[in-house]
Order: C-alpha cells, then structure tokens, then sequence
C-alpha cells in the first residue's frame, strides 16, 4: 500500500491484516497507537517493558510499506531469532551482521537494492562500510527502526558510540518519513535526549509513547551474604526446586566457568556462555536455551537481549548490575508469558579494607575505566602530531588495549581532534580544537550515582518493583506485593554441614582451563581442536545449523594425515591449577614470585601431580618441559624438576630464549604480547622432544601468548602432542 492508503486505514482494517500475516487477532493500544503515527510518516519513541510486543510496531507496518525496511539493532540473537520466526509466515527477511561471511552479507544487501526484502536487519557498526553507504543510495526505504535505542544515548545504559552514527542518516530523511525508536528502558533523562538527537533538537516533533513498567509476575528477592561461597551453596540448595528453565548472570568470565562448574558438580545441569565464546558456540547454546537442555545457562549480560523465550522461569544475579536499569533490562527477560518467574539477586554486603562492599568493586572499577586516562588520550594525541598510523601501528606505539584504542580514537575523531582517512590512517587536524574530557566525567560521576542507587535497591524496604519503576520514571507506579519486602519468605543461606564440605572439595579440585587449542578447518564448514592428545572438539555444519561433539581420538590414518598438514593443532588446551591473585593458590605463587616467599611450597607439587593424575589418566606423557624464567629466577626450574620426580619423568632444560623479553604484564594489548615472544624460543638437543607427548608447564597463564609460542617452538622441533599446564591462570586473561 501507497502512504495515503495507509494513512487511511482503520484499526479494524489494520487487524484483518494481521490476521492474515501474523496470524494474530488484536493490537494492544499502545502498539495501534505507535503503527497509526508511523503510517501516518510521524518519528515515534516507544519506551514499553520487555515482552509488551514493541517487535510487531516495526514488523506490520514494514510488511505493510511498499520497500524495505531497515532495522537498526546490536542483537545479534534477535535478528536470528527474529529471522527464522518472520521466515516462516513466509515474509522476506534478512539479517547483515558479523555472524555473516562478508561475501553473505554483500549478496544480501544487492538482494535488499534488487526489492527481495520486506525487513532489513542490520548491526550499526556496518554503516561504516562503503558497501553499505552506497547501498542507502539506492535503497527503497519505506522505514528506518532503531531498537535498543538507549544506546544512542551517551546518558544510557548501553551507549555504544557506533549508534549514533544512525542519527547522521536519520537527518537525511524528509520529516514525514516514518522513524521508529524502540526501547524498554529510558528514563525521562535519556527519553529526552535520544528524542533531541533523532529530530534535530526539537523534540516536540517526535511522539513519545511510553507503557507501565510494572511487571507483577516477577517474585523479587535479594539475599545479603557474607562471601562468594555463601552463594555458591543457595545455588546448589535451592535452584532445583525453582520450577522450569532460566538464566544466571555473573559479572565476569572467570565467574561464568567457575559458577558453571560447581553446579555440574552438584549434578545441576548447566553450561557457559560469553562473549569469549565463537559465534557459532554462541548461537548452539541459544538454541539449547529454547529448547530447555539445561537447568540454567550461567553467562555474562552477553546473553538475553533479543532471546525470544517466553518461559524463562528465573533469573538469578550472582553479581551485582551496574544501576537500576540495568537490573530491570536483565530481569525483564523472565516470566515474559506473565506467568510467576523468580528474581534472585545475591550480593556480598562482607566489607573491604576500604569500608566498601565486597561485590561494588567490580562495578566501581567498570565505572573508573568507563573512558580511558586523560593521560592516554594526550599520548594519542602527541604520537599522531608526529606520525600517521594505522590502528594496528597505534596499538604497538601506544600499548593499549584495543577497546581501550577505539574509544580513544573515536572520541578524538567526534571532537575533530583527529582525521581518519580513507585508507585507514589516523592523523591529527590542523588547528583542532583541545581535548575536552568534562563530559566524560560527568558521565562518570552519573554512573557512580547509577550504581548507588541499585545499592539502594538492595537494601531498600520499600516494595521492590516499586522502587524499580519509580526510578523509571513510571508515572503510574502501583503499590506491589511481589517481593521478599512485602509477602515473599526472605531467603536464607543453607546450613548443611555436608553442602560446606562438597564446596570445599569442589574448590580444591577446579582446575581453570586453558584455551590455547586452535581450531584447524577440515574443509569448507567443519573444524577440529584437540582438548587432549585423546580427545577433540568436532564442529561441522548440518542444514545451516552448526553442531558440536568430543570424539576420542583414533589412529586412523586420515585423522593422522590431518595432523601431519596441520602440526600445530597438537598443542592441545591446558588446565592451571587455580586463578591468580583471587585464590589461596594465587596468593602463594604472588608471594613467591614477588615477596621473596621462597619455592613454591610442596603441597603445590603434590597437587599439580594430582591434576595430572585425574586429567590425563590415559596419556602417555613422556618428559616435561618448562618455560625459561623473565624475572622469577630459578623458581618455575626448582618446581619443574620436583613434579617430575613426583610423576617420575625427567624433565630438561632445554628450551632456552634467544633474545631479552619483557615480562608480559607489561604490556596491555594481544598485538604487543604476541610480539613480545614471536621467534623468541630455541631447542638444545631437540632429538629429546622427537615423537614425544610433552608437558609444556608455566608458572602463571595471562593472554596465553608465551605458551603458544613455546608450545609450537617444541611441535616445530617435532614433538607429537604438547600438553600446556600451569600453577595459576590471571582474571584477566580467563
């Protein structure tokens, strides 16, 4: 239909519609009201909670436009999730977004100009493409959509730089060209300005429509406890006799694995997820979501924007968000089907030193790091005055992290300090302007308030989603009765004695591990990493669809063939005995490396032989080797030598350096750690290695660089397997 068409169209009309292509029988007000104005060419924000319906604002009317829409999104999981649904009411759909070969997307966006589409998804940061940028040349757009449109708001929750980058094709539309933003959170602070930027500062041409927070399923519950093992034992009490499927959210990587693990210990059904995980691992396990193959998935806030899964039955926060909105985005996930689903927050409220709580340091230390040092930006600043560069070059000069790099160089280019040319190269303008950072610290300090008022939340007596909604800014907010404040049994942490004891055992057995393994394709689709010289990790492609299996590793001779092109696929992934700094184990290996504590005590020996024991009970290890010492002297050699004498192997000194390196905590980007030990190892008498299983061991595992480059020094010498072990294993590189 043409625009005056729909213009005209009635309620009624309209639904006889979505009768036919949604299979649907009404809207609700809201979502009638958002699509009238959209027909009607008007810019629409429509702030509505989690599960109201605000996908089917932007997919009736789109099908109902003659032309393609294109919906701006960073959910990936959408798009799919959205795609495979939309593709089955036989509706043309497609998604651009990295999950993508570049070849696929290309196809796409000519298939999208040739008119084969109804509905585009796209993810922000490909408008930096020149593929792209043509494209909307010659695109017939009948309606731009931008979803989670906090995160074109530096005020949001989520902001995310690339977004605002849709603004710049947004004012290049006529005024009475339909634009939709989409959101579930926005405070009045936020609502205002992503309406400012999206009509040029004059918000009163752009209709707000903005639905009850309320959400009166969700049972809320906090629980204050004394430590982290506290939570691990409500967890392994309590989360079986929760009814259905859910979600745990946990505030770091290293939390995910460990939580992960004592659940399966205690039998609990659960796995991983986050955003360290490949894409294809990722959408298995969003699939398994859907399909309830576990008890809970336990995942960083990678997961659960744009899953579309109605009976998520709870939500469990073992780390504390960072604000109130936040918190309410996370939960909103569970009990979409507004049957009762459960919303657990445990939070540590043991103090530091500092008087701070234990569980705010994670969130205070985001807060810090949210932009980088004005230090680091004037370092920027003064090596682009000398030179132009590259990213990659910058990397190397600068020594940062890349996150750390783009923001910087980003924030440079948006106050038009620096000039990015076509080529790729980065160089300052003549005559810019000075560096102002007094956004960012106001920023800054809105986040610390943030996050004290979640602090509040925690310890607030008044209804729970009350309290949510009125910082919300709900204007309708009703007085609720579905929290541990008003008619909810407060939660208690468990007393078994027995319960204290598999913990304890848990923690004495968990072995970190060590992904160093590459994946090697097979052909075209399939991939293969070895996990042990035993057994492999098979990925291989069915109908679209990617799948995963551990095979035991056979003699056959097309799996040795395949070993004997791809060589460095024996160096297999590792175990560390612990984590560094946060651990008991950790803290011993600080005061021997650092604080002249002596060798690394004996029980270490016996518990690394132990590891070996129970992790590679079936291999045949043949000798080990260790990595030569940067600053800790003869510590790591002493205790290599006594673990061989305890697995009674001999063990050589033979891998030796050929250059002076730099201890690897120096530098704080994976280009710069890589180079730090590229070419750096040799072999003496490499006939010892010759055929051999070797255990490559290391006193403490960061990025993983020195073990690779090590590790694939000894298979280049031609060992068979090489087996990478070491006693701690950093935070920050997990």
């Amino acid at each position: 239909m043409d625009h005056e068409q729909l213009k005209a169209l009635s309620r009624e009309q309209a639904e006889y519609y979505l009768k036919q292509y949604f299979g649907l029988d009404h809207f609700y007000d809201d979502q009638w009201e958002t699509i009238r104005r959209l027909f009607n060419g008007e810019r629409v924000l429509a702030i509505e909670r989690t599960g109201f319906g605000k996908s089917l604002c932007y997919q009736f009317p789109a099908v109902m436009f003659d032309g393609v829409t294109v919906i701006f999104s960073p959910l990936i999981a959408l798009m799919r999730d959205q795609t495979k649904k939309l593709t089955k009411l036989n509706l043309k759909v497609a998604y651009v977004n990295s999950s993508n070969t570049p070849e696929q997307n290309s196809a796409i966006i000519q298939d999208a100009i040739r008119g084969k589409y109804k509905i585009l998804y796209i993810t922000p940061e490909r408008q930096q493409s020149e593929e792209w940028l043509q494209a909307v040349r010659e695109l017939k757009l009948s309606m731009v959509v931008i979803d989670e449109a906090h995160t074109i708001s530096s005020w949001g929750h989520d902001f995310r730089p690339a977004f605002q980058r849709i603004i710049s094709l947004v004012k290049l539309l006529p005024q009475n060209f339909p634009v939709l933003a989409t959101t579930a959170t926005a405070t009045i602070k936020v609502q205002n300005d992503i309406a400012a930027q999206i009509t040029d500062n004059n918000s009163n041409s752009m209709t707000i429509i903005r639905g009850s927070m309320m959400r009166p399923n969700l049972k809320l519950m906090v629980l204050k406890v004394e430590s982290e093992d506290d939570k691990m034992l409500w967890l392994a009490d309590n989360l079986m006799d929760i009814p259905g499927t859910g979600l745990i959210y946990a505030g770091t990587r290293v939390q995910v694995e460990q939580y992960t693990a004592w659940l399966n210990y205690m039998n609990i059904p659960a796995v991983a997820y986050h955003a360290g995980l490949d894409s294809d691992k990722r959408a298995q396990l969003e699939q398994g979501l859907m399909q309830n193959r576990w008890k809970c998935i336990v995942s960083t806030n990678a997961l659960g924007m744009g899953i579309d899964k109605s009976d998520i039955r709870f939500i469990i926060h073992v780390q504390v968000p960072a604000s109130p909105v936040h918190y309410y985005q996370e939960i909103g996930r569970a009990g979409r089907d507004n049957q009762p689903a459960y919303v657990v927050l445990l939070f540590n409220s043991a103090r530091n030193d500092d008087g701070n709580y234990v569980d705010s340091m994670l969130q205070l230390s985001f807060i810090e790091r949210s932009r980088p040092s004005e230090r680091k930006y004037n370092r920027v600043i003064e090596i682009l005055k000398e030179q132009t560069l590259k990213f990659t070059s910058l990397q190397e000069e600068t020594n940062l992290k890349q996150d750390e790099l783009r923001q910087i160089l980003n924030d440079l280019e948006t106050q038009h300090i620096i000039v990015k040319s076509t080529t790729g190269y980065y160089e300052s303008r003549r005559g810019a302007p000075s560096l102002d950072l007094s956004e960012f610290e106001q920023l800054r300090q809105s986040k610390r308030q943030d996050f004290q008022c979640m602090l509040d939340y925690i310890f607030t007596d008044e209804p729970r989603m009350s309290f949510l909604c009125h910082y919300l800014d709900d204007p309708n907010v009703d007085y609720t009765t579905n929290c541990d404040n008003t008619n909810l049994t407060k939660l208690s942490v468990p007393t078994d004695q027995r319960l204290r004891l598999n913990l304890k055992q848990f923690l004495l057995s968990y072995n970190p591990p060590l992904e160093l393994a590459k994946s090697f394709s097979v052909n075209k689709t399939d991939k293969v990493r070895f996990l042990t010289p035993t057994l492999y990790e098979y990925k291989y492609q069915r109908n679209d669809e990617y799948l995963e299996r551990t095979c035991h590793t056979s003699n056959s001779s097309s799996l040795n063939q395949f070993l004997d092109e791809n060589p460095k696929a024996r160096l297999t992934n590792g175990f560390a005995l612990s984590f560094y700094g946060t651990t008991e184990v950790g803290q011993m290996i600080h005061r021997s490396k650092y604080g002249h504590g002596g060798d690394f005590p004996d029980h270490l020996v016996q518990a690394m032989a132990e590891l070996v024991y129970h992790r590679y009970q079936d291999i045949a290890i043949d000798l080990i080797l260790y990595i030569p010492s940067t600053v800790s002297g003869s510590l790591l050699a002493n205790y290599a030598h006594r673990l061989a004498a305890a697995l009674n192997l001999p063990c050589y000194n033979i891998l030796n350096k050929t250059k002076v390196t730099q201890p690897q905590k120096v530098f704080q980007n994976m280009h710069n750690k890589r180079k730090n030990v590229a070419g750096v190892f040799a072999l003496e008498r490499p006939y010892l290695v010759r055929g051999k299983t070797v255990m490559l061991l290391d006193d403490v595992c960061d990025s993983g660089a020195t073990l690779q480059e090590a590790g694939f020094t000894i298979i280049d010498a031609g060992a068979q397997w090489v087996i990478p072990l070491t006693l701690a294993k950093t935070v920050g590189g997990a």
